[in-house]
């Protein structure tokens, strides 16, 4: 609703409205967050979602799913976005690792995997979207929608603490502030607005992955843990603090190669 306005009726636009947008997860919370805004009637300007170019394959064909969803609600589709390198060029967090020689910073103990390749790309994009630029340069916080369900207060006040300083941003979590969603009635709102649940969302060589799915990625796609164990085994002269994908073990001693 806001396309085909010049960059100065775009300052003038936003300046008496809010802009909402989403950063989609691929996973339960953020599918239910969307499912929840078009039930309660609250209006979504951009969707955005992270690709680091290792999504687990149940996730990328959930956002076809979820993008037909949006379709059918006149919502918004799902705008990817990817990390760039300094040269132009796409860096997917694998490449990342077989170039360095290192495992998923989750591996030491740090998230720096996630903000370089999920939290950083969206906001690059934001940065420089008209319609972002615009509500900033009229004074005003972009509104972004959070999938932090009821179970997660922890999660919920260490985020809400830097709320007041954020210039740019005014962050809700519908799903704790105001619906009160637990993690069993996200999946009941999936479900009743007739979408498939969308899986655990994570890299395919997460090293938080459990036992049972990484036994199942290795089961259902052999190809995708075969590139798995080349990231890890690229990574081992390096290796001083931790053994492997597993951090205390290696993914290939404890699941073998085939």
């Amino acid at each position: 609703m806001h396309q085909g306005l010049r960059p100065d009726e775009l300052v003038n636009f936003c300046g008496g409205i809010k802009l909402n947008i989403v950063s989609f997860g691929g996973g339960t919370n953020s599918a239910a967050l969307l499912v929840g805004l078009h039930q309660h009637g609250i209006p979504v300007d951009l969707i955005t979602f992270a690709d680091t170019g290792a999504e687990h394959p149940h996730t990328y064909r959930f956002l076809e799913t979820m993008n037909q969803w949006l379709r059918e609600h006149e919502m918004p589709p799902i705008t990817v976005v990817e990390k760039m390198d300094r040269s132009g060029n796409r860096l997917t967090l694998e490449t990342e690792c077989l170039r360095s020689g290192t495992l998923p910073s989750i591996a030491y103990g740090f998230k720096r995997c996630s903000q370089k390749h999920k939290i950083g790309p969206q906001e690059k994009f934001c940065n420089h979207h008209p319609l972002c630029r615009a509500v900033w340069q009229a004074g005003g916080r972009v509104t972004r929608f959070i999938g932090y369900d009821a179970g997660e207060r922890k999660r919920y006040e260490h985020s809400r603490k830097f709320n007041e300083a954020d210039k740019k941003y005014e962050n809700r979590y519908p799903l704790i502030e105001d619906w009160h969603w637990t993690r069993d009635d996200c999946i009941r709102a999936i479900q009743e607005a007739g979408l498939p649940l969308p899986g655990k969302s994570s890299c395919f060589f997460c090293p938080s992955m459990k036992r049972k799915e990484i036994e199942a990625l290795k089961r259902q796609y052999p190809d995708l843990y075969r590139r798995a164990l080349a990231i890890e085994e690229n990574a081992m002269p390096h290796l001083k603090t931790v053994k492997g994908l597993g951090r205390n073990y290696a993914w290939k001693e404890r699941y073998g190669m085939e």
